[in-house]
Order: structure tokens, then C-alpha cells, then sequence
């Protein structure tokens, strides 16, 4: 399984009150788009959440999430590696 495109959605200002930092999209082999995994700041460090939705019992329940702790690695690698880009890229902006 490759990611074969990382689309930010959606980017919160890091002063917001709120630790959610962003929204992205990816894309699987070219064939498969997963939505609204979300960024958040943790108490250490970014972190990425997969889609999830509220059951009967009121707990929170991932819709996707990889299987195996490589491929969640792998999949939060990219997705944060494209995040900072798109950060760098908008400072980059701000700054001419």
C-alpha cells in the first residue's frame, strides 16, 4: 500500500485554544481517498488521529486505522512530513 497524495484540508493557527492543528486527506494506490484524519497537538508532540465516529455508548471509535504499528508509522510520517511542508510553505509566503 503506497500514499500516493497527501491534500491539506484545512489548517487551525496554532494559537487557537484548540489542540486540532489540521485536517487531511490521503490517498491509497491512486484508488482509495480516506478523509478527515485530523493533527493534533499533543503534550509532546503532533500526533495524527484517524476518522472516527461516536457510537450507541458515546466512545469514540476509528471508521480507518492502520493495522499494524509500521504501517501507522508510515502513515504518520507522511501525513506529518506534509503538514510541516505545508506550514513552511505558508510562513515562507508570509515572509515575502
Amino acid at each position: 500500500m503506497e500514499i500516493t497524495d497527501v491534500r491539506i484540508r484545512k489548517l487551525m493557527p496554532s494559537e487557537q485554544s484548540s489542540r486540532l492543528r489540521g485536517i487531511i486527506s490521503i490517498t491509497l494506490d491512486d484508488t482509495v481517498a480516506v478523509h478527515d484524519i485530523k493533527v493534533v497537538q499533543g503534550d509532546e508532540r503532533l500526533f495524527v488521529a484517524m476518522p472516527s465516529r461516536r457510537d450507541d455508548n458515546g466512545v469514540y471509535r476509528d471508521i480507518v486505522h492502520p493495522i499494524t504499528p509500521e504501517a501507522r508509522s508510515r502513515l504518520e510520517s507522511r501525513i506529518l512530513a506534509a503538514y510541516k511542508e505545508e506550514i513552511e510553505r505558508q510562513q515562507a509566503e508570509e515572509d515575502e
